[in-house]
């Protein structure tokens, strides 16, 4: 394109001169990703979505450990937004983070906004997403971080890899969906179609001929990148006749699983070994919903073909996994109970011990009372979500730049609280506990180095469900979950602190709790959000703020030359 020698050249000398450059040993990357409208026809009919590249997935991303990567986003589209790397720790950097006005104001259209994406630790699958509004239905696409030169991964080679991206298709528009629902107070509509790799699969209206095929060769062993960017729904994958052998998760290793099928919540990566070693056929990829409550969902399958090359005849059945039902949290607790970190020499963990910062946040879905019972939500009221009863309310300011300047026009308030309001039955008959919550733009301020401990405590309020809960600029050790209320005396005596998974991304329980710790050393404005798209347009969400160390290695980075200014877009 024509722009790219001026533009990279513009935004390099940008990041050397103002922003500076976090000193890497990996290699650099550019990667230009152009945001437009692009038509595409799904379930016999044609719309236009927004899309990078005009691809559907977009564009993958692809680096070694300790590598650099900038992508200039060239906004083309009809409106602002901004793009989050999502699993990626952006060490010292929360300015390329990316989510709308908690770390940057959107891009506006017709202009350009590069992020700086500083790999680390991470190792594995990762995905990169659009972050405004539920724009992320359509704008999305994977980050492949491969083992740093002269290591390999913590298994026998594989033969090659493919990467399955799980969506969501909405025949309305993204936008007005979620914009009619919020003015309403109402569910917002759910999807019209589940899709692997942009495609819905045979069993949706006018879809076979588009099907995604993934082509094999008999005898060799695969590593599959699966990644859930559906909107609305936690999802059971499977491969009709072929186990799957999950070696790693949200870019971190894990003991290897052998199962037959997987849960995975959107925002979740898995990382899978399959051996094709059936015989020469097609067999049916499968995807579709887990939701363990009563709430509106799509309850469609997605499908893909796992198709062998060479010559035989084309089945006249093609077989089809067997999938859990719907609501079978036996099955899903059965997979996530056995994920547990690698815990190597070669690739250790380090569990925190010693905790100084405890919170204890209650996940709810709530009422906002409308006046005259004009809303289109429960009782006449809308529709809100919260943790510890504040809905989140995002600022139309970036709180990352307000916080830069000392909270200029006191864009939010540090006042977010480590326990409920008040202490009721969570998982029992909630009656109108904490029903209506608070509304604000309440943050939580943490020192930098230290030891936290989360308690995520679901709760029966308005409608129990599982949330997926995600923390941006950190990986997690998830060291408990339970059914039922979280006991501070007998849960910890549970706790796995030998070999918890290092994830970004959690299920909390439908009516249970999960327990997360972490060292604070990442200083920055940190997003915390259900990954339930509907929730955290509801407000359940927050932002952790970890103040700067006593160290130039401790202390955040200061802003790019450009940042997107903060007006209406």
């Amino acid at each position: 394109m024509e722009f790219n020698k001026m533009s990279w050249e513009l935004a390099f000398l940008g990041f050397m001169f103002l922003g500076g450059i976090c000193k890497a040993d990996g290699a650099t990357h550019f990667y230009d990703f152009v945001l437009k409208e692009t038509n595409f026809t799904r379930l016999c009919g044609t719309k236009s979505i927004l899309t990078v590249n005009g691809s559907l997935p977009g564009p993958t991303i692809t680096v070694q450990k300790g590598d650099t990567a900038f992508v200039n986003v060239h906004n083309q589209g009809l409106y602002g937004l901004t793009i989050h790397w999502h699993g990626v720790k952006l060490p010292r950097n929360p300015w390329s983070d990316g989510p709308e006005n908690i770390t940057q104001c959107p891009i506006p259209v017709g202009t350009n906004f590069t992020y700086e994406i500083n790999f680390s630790t991470e190792e594995g699958t990762l995905w990169w997403h659009a972050h405004s509004d539920w724009t992320r239905a359509t704008v999305y696409g994977a980050i492949i971080i491969l083992p740093a030169a002269n290591s390999t991964y913590p298994f026998a080679m594989p033969d090659a890899q493919e990467t399955l991206i799980l969506g969501s298709w909405f025949e309305g528009d993204v936008m007005e969906i979620i914009e009619d629902a919020l003015a309403t107070g109402g569910e917002p509509n759910i999807s019209d179609a589940f899709t692997i790799n942009g495609q819905p699969g045979d069993l949706y209206s006018c879809s076979n001929e588009t099907t995604y095929r993934w082509l094999v060769d008999s005898g060799k062993t695969y590593l599959l990148r699966v990644i859930n960017a559906v909107m609305n729904e936690e999802q059971f994958f499977a491969i009709a006749d072929h186990n799957l052998r999950v070696v790693a998760q949200d870019a971190a290793y894990i003991k290897p699983i052998t199962t037959p099928h997987i849960m995975i919540t959107p925002g979740q990566t898995m990382d899978i070994l399959v051996t094709v070693n059936q015989p020469p056929s097609h067999y049916y990829i499968a995807s579709t919903s887990f939701v363990d409550g009563n709430v509106p969902f799509h309850n469609g399958t997605t499908t893909a073909i796992l198709q062998y090359n060479g010559n035989y005849s084309t089945p006249s059945t093609t077989p089809f996994p067997t999938l859990p039902d719907h609501n079978d949290d036996t099955a899903a607790e059965n997979f996530t109970k056995q994920v547990r970190a690698l815990a190597s020499e070669d690739h250790p963990i380090s569990v925190p011990l010693n905790i100084s910062t405890s919170m204890y946040i209650a996940v709810s879905i709530n009422e906002r009372i409308c006046a005259d019972s004009s809303c289109a939500g429960p009782d006449g009221n809308a529709l809100s979500a919260s943790l510890n009863n504040i809905s989140f309310q995002t600022p139309s300011i970036s709180v990352l730049q307000a916080y830069y300047g000392g909270n200029i026009n006191g864009v939010y308030a540090t006042n977010f609280p480590d326990i409920p309001p008040y202490f009721y039955n969570f998982t029992g008959d909630v009656a109108n506990n904490t029903l209506y919550p608070s509304f604000g733009t309440r943050v939580r301020m943490i020192n930098y180095g230290e030891g936290v401990e989360i308690v995520f405590q679901g709760t029966s309020v308005l409608a129990a469900e599982n949330h997926p809960m995600h923390l941006h600029g950190f990986s997690f050790y998830l060291v408990g979950t339970g059914s039922g209320n979280f006991n501070s005396t007998t849960s910890p005596t549970t706790y796995n602190l030998v070999d918890p998974p290092e994830v970004n991304t959690i299920g909390v329980p439908k009516n249970g709790w999960a327990a997360i710790r972490f060292v604070a050393d990442n200083p920055g404005v940190w997003f915390m959000h259900c990954h339930l798209e509907r929730h955290s347009s509801w407000g359940l969400d927050t932002v952790l703020i970890v103040r700067n160390g006593n160290t130039s290695e401790s202390t955040i980075r200061g802003p790019p030359a450009y940042m997107p200014p903060c007006s209406n877009s």
